[in-house]
């Protein structure tokens, strides 16, 4: 097999990146239907490529994926109307059709890779705590020295990560992740809009409270500001504004 094929590793080959996204799923608080966050996917897989990286989608099921509604730019709330990047994404055919039909995690080789990104968006608050092979595969990544990054609601997978040793991955790491500060923001946003009555909120849980209590050091930015954070080969990023931000600390961490 030649130094060439993109296969094989070694120092002269193309860096190569894993990008997770969540399958849909159904919101047991709102009733909504969930998927992942199309700039979470879109912006990191655009650096990427600027970066000259081989990049596979894929998420703990495989099969067709759906993204958040809001997070499409052509979404009649317009939430997401500036998002050119993933707008581009969109109106890419060859791109388009990755999202049809993804790779399961499990088909992931961590030895042909040399970082997994997890995005976020609604569904993993509701999905990942079933996603075991998610949890390993990351963690595989994680103890093999290579980049293990989650962004947004995708870091709720570090409520159930654990090392070889049974700790929690999270324990002792300083992270961020998607804040309590804009979880407030969201269930007041649903609840000014008469979406959803008052005792009951957005999301099931909150990424914040929960890693504090497994021991992590949590940071933010402040409110819907682009962050990410580097602890060794751990990253994550706070919320759907920071996939620019996010990739940039894996490019920086991973070279060209």
């Amino acid at each position: 097999m030649s130094l060439k094929d993109p296969n094989v590793v070694n120092p002269n080959r193309r860096r190569r990146v894993a990008i997770v996204i969540a399958n849909p799923a159904v919101s047991t608080t709102t009733g909504w239907p969930v998927g992942f966050w199309w700039s979470e996917l879109s912006h990191p897989y655009f650096r990427f490529e600027e970066a000259g990286y081989q990049t596979g989608i894929f998420s703990p099921a495989g099969g067709k994926c759906e993204a958040d509604a809001m997070s499409d730019p052509r979404d009649p709330s317009e939430y997401s109307s500036s998002d050119l990047i993933s707008m581009g994404f969109i109106a890419t055919p060859k791109l388009a059709a990755l999202i049809e039909n993804t790779q399961k995690v499990s088909s992931i080789d961590v030895k042909q890779f040399d970082a997994l990104i997890v995005a976020g968006g609604q569904a993993p608050m509701f999905t990942f705590d079933k996603a075991t092979g998610l949890h390993q595969k990351f963690v595989e990544f994680y103890e093999s020295g290579k980049i293990a990054c989650a962004l947004c609601h995708g870091v709720a997978l570090l409520r159930y990560a654990r090392l070889g040793n049974g700790e929690y991955l999270a324990k002792g790491k300083t992270v961020t992740g998607f804040a309590n500060v804009e979880e407030d923001f969201a269930d007041n946003a649903v609840w000014s809009m008469n979406l959803l009555s008052r005792d009951k909120h957005v999301m099931p849980w909150r990424i914040e409270d929960e890693l504090k209590k497994l021991g992590a050091n949590y940071i933010q930015a402040g409110l819907w500001r682009g962050f990410a954070h580097r602890d060794g080969n751990l990253i994550t990023g706070q919320q759907n504004f920071s996939g620019s931000e996010t990739a940039e600390v894996v490019v920086e961490a991973l070279g060209h």
